[in-house]
């Protein structure tokens, strides 16, 4: 990663969700080379990654500081769990940030998802070590 002064503090925790098991292993993969963050949490469903927020609400050290959200899932997509995740406590919603990562190129969608006060970033997959980069950027402006 650049030797950028503001980007070389870690993420503590990261949470993956995704229900394409492939795409979530090659995120968490580029997450580890990198050194992006300490920890990663994967969930294959937006219904379990809200489960996994609302069962950790109380543990701060639990929550994750970022949040990689895929779009197009099935049952709880995510416009469902932006919607769940703005009914939750606010405590959840100042430590939680979220990064859109998506291979939807619908234009009407990325609109939607991005004019949500909860997302930081839209990114395209595959993640890549410039798009973390972008993403901690942002994060770090947000903290």
């Amino acid at each position: 990663m650049p030797n950028s002064t503001p980007n070389t503090e870690k993420i503590a925790l990261v949470m993956l969700v995704d229900d394409n098991d492939t795409d979530n292993f090659i995120s968490k993969r580029i997450i580890e080379l990198t050194g992006f963050a300490n920890e990663v949490v994967t969930k294959n469903s937006g219904k379990s990654a809200l489960e996994y927020l609302k069962d950790n609400q109380d543990d701060e050290s639990k929550l994750p500081d970022l949040i990689f959200l895929d779009i197009n899932m099935p049952i709880v997509d995510g416009f469902i769990f932006l919607y769940e995740f703005g009914q939750m406590p606010a405590s959840i919603h100042k430590k939680c940030r979220i990064s859109v990562l998506s291979s939807s190129d619908n234009k009407r969608d990325i609109d939607r998802i991005v004019g949500n006060e909860y997302v930081i970033k839209f990114t395209t997959k595959p993640l890549t070590e410039d798009a973390l980069s972008a993403v901690k950027e942002v994060w770090l402006k947000q903290k």
